[in-house]
């Protein structure tokens, strides 16, 4: 018997492992059977909890940032690797505090291991933020076909650590009439793949200084989510990318699971984007890995 606990970010919810010692060997298909919403607990992934010191991609990390004790080895729910999940790391930092593995004082910073390098996080009153880095434009910007739309729309490519393609759309209605059940189609085809958001801004698109949009995601290796916070900081980048010059820094971007805010700010070596949100723990219980 394996000991888990449930969380989530905004409905983005997670099946967190704690494996310290990196003794915890799980399959694609053991966590494709964990994360099965018929069949197993039900999740958008699994965050295994372990140390740096004992994974072999924590090297990296603990190079990069001697105090990144604790890593994030995350698993999309059809048993896939990924490099980063922005709702995922503030749950998995939250785990780390509520169980006594770490803490994080006011004004401090706890740095965990991600396979997109390390992030720094943040607690305040209504959650944590998560430095998720200097962000880019990828370059990948295919044309995107999803059940709903009769047209194929152009997509902009954005890497927050893991690969994004964000679409605008016309209107709610657009926004609404999505079927996402299935993988939308990219032209080209992305080897590695991508998240997929679809944006519509809100009317006004900035009210006292900060920017607001609607967004719903395709995420690789899962299918719709109710939250995607990586997904979360491109979409905001990519509107402000498209509003121009005099668009702001700050956004609230609302997902059907809830809101994050996004916050891009100057760093030594480029422009960071953060997100901030909440993170919850709901329940406690053990599973036969089969």
């Amino acid at each position: 018997m394996v000991a888990f606990t449930k969380g989530h970010g905004t409905g983005n919810d997670f099946i967190i492992i704690a494996d310290p010692d990196g003794r915890l060997e799980l399959t694609s298909e053991q966590v494709a059977v964990l994360c099965d919403r018929h069949f197993g607990i039900g999740a958008d992934g699994v965050l295994r909890v372990v140390r740096s010191s004992a994974i072999p991609e924590g090297a990296s990390a603990l190079q990069e940032e001697a105090d990144a004790e604790w890593f994030m080895d995350y698993r999309n729910a059809d048993g896939s690797i990924a490099e980063m999940c922005g709702n995922g790391i503030r749950v998995f930092a939250h785990y780390l505090v509520r169980s006594g593995l770490a803490v994080i004082e006011p004004g401090s910073t706890l740095p965990i291991g991600t396979r997109a390098g390390v992030r720094d996080v943040t607690a305040g009153a209504t959650g944590y933020q998560v430095d998720l880095g200097r962000w880019k434009l990828s370059g990948d910007d295919p044309l995107v076909r999803v059940d709903g739309l009769s047209v194929t729309r152009p997509g902009l490519g954005i890497d927050v650590g893991n690969p994004h393609v964000v679409v605008a759309l016309a209107s709610e209605s657009e926004l609404a009439a999505l079927e996402l059940h299935r993988a939308p189609g990219l032209e080209p085809v992305l080897p590695a793949g991508a998240n997929i958001e679809f944006v519509v801004p809100e009317e006004p698109l900035v009210r006292n200084g900060i920017g607001h949009v609607r967004m719903r995601v395709h995420e690789r290796g899962v299918g719709e989510t109710l939250s995607c916070g990586t997904g979360v900081a491109a979409t905001a980048l990519a509107v402000r990318y498209w509003a121009g010059a005099d668009a702001p820094d700050n956004w609230q971007v609302e997902v059907p699971g809830g809101t994050l805010g996004v916050r891009m700010f100057p760093a030594e070596d480029g422009e960071h984007v953060a997100l901030s949100g909440p993170a919850q723990l709901v329940y406690q219980g053990e599973v036969d890995l089969l």
